[in-house]
């Protein structure tokens, strides 16, 4: 609840705050203040899809989606990060054209616009400090960027005040825009990885397997898959022989697992004597030997 309220107040802000940008950098011909506007656009449209999407996924699981919606606030994270892909490279694109072609900029209109700017932003990043989901965190880093980019504005502004030495303009705006490229690449890439049901960054397979095989009564793990929704919760499954009592010998992995960060484990048991088969139809399977099966 508390993440969706301050997702809601940073969506106020940043829209609101977008809108002002863009009159600031009419008035003082600023294209660093635009650079920002664009990437504040960018921010407000992508917390307004995150804000819809955070909600849908705190549903609970039902008949068309068995593992919940959890990936509805992944899904927020990658379009959000996309719209400040395509931002940055508009912003950079106009940034190199302005050096070859200066325009006349208003200094002191510019310093007091990053005054507010930074206090603004800072506020506003203050309100989306706590939360743990991808998404959160995603909308907080745009927050502090937003502080750091006004920052930078505010020395730049100063600096050009007494210089009169223009293009830092354009290159605080470059590199804006580049801090916000590799930052968006980032968040893809923790997305995609998500998608394509890597196992969670934080999880060694190979010590979870022996991890397990550690347990009394034991005596062989495999078919261990390990994937995660969210970037959170973790999930596992595996086939576990052992001749222990069920519910015992279940507690126990669980508890390992647990250990691990695994909140959802699914465990499949066999018997010693079922061992055999399974651990030819295991060695067949990673070696797709075909159908050649030995009857001993």
């Amino acid at each position: 609840m508390k993440t969706e309220r301050n997702i809601l107040i940073a969506f106020i802000l940043n829209l609101s705050f977008a809108v002002f940008e863009v009159i600031g950098g009419i008035f003082t011909g600023s294209i660093a203040i635009i650079s920002d506007a664009v990437h504040d656009i960018g921010d407000a449209t992508s917390i307004g899809i995150s804000y819809f999407l955070e909600k849908k996924s705190k549903k609970q699981p039902d008949e068309t989606h068995t593992y919940g919606y959890a990936r509805y606030s992944v899904i927020g994270s990658v379009i959000t990060t996309v719209i400040l892909l395509l931002g940055s490279v508009v912003v950079i694109y106009n940034a190199v054209v302005r050096i070859f072609n200066p325009v006349e900029i208003n200094y002191n209109g510019m310093i007091i616009f990053a005054v507010v700017g930074v206090i603004v932003n800072f506020c506003a990043a203050y309100f989306t400090r706590e939360g743990d989901s991808l998404n959160q965190k995603a909308v907080n880093l745009h927050m502090l960027e937003d502080v750091l980019n006004w920052v930078v504005v505010l020395i730049g502004a100063i600096v050009m005040r007494f210089t009169d030495f223009a293009l830092i303009d354009s290159l605080m705006s470059i590199g804006v825009s580049i801090f916000v490229l590799i930052n968006a690449v980032k968040n893809l890439k923790a997305a995609v990885d998500l998608f394509l049901v890597k196992t969670p960054r934080d999880i060694d397979v190979n010590e979870i397997r022996e991890h397990v095989m550690e347990i009394d009564e034991v005596s062989d793990v495999h078919h261990i898959h390990l994937w995660s929704l969210d970037g959170q919760s973790n999930y596992a499954t595996m086939h576990v022989v052992t001749n222990a009592d069920a519910h015992e010998i279940k507690d126990k992995i669980r508890e390992e697992l647990r250990e691990h960060g695994i909140g959802h484990a699914t465990l499949e048991l066999e018997s010693a004597n079922e061992h055999c088969h399974e651990k030819h139809c295991h060695v067949e399977s990673v070696s797709h030997s075909g159908h050649h099966h030995h009857h001993h």
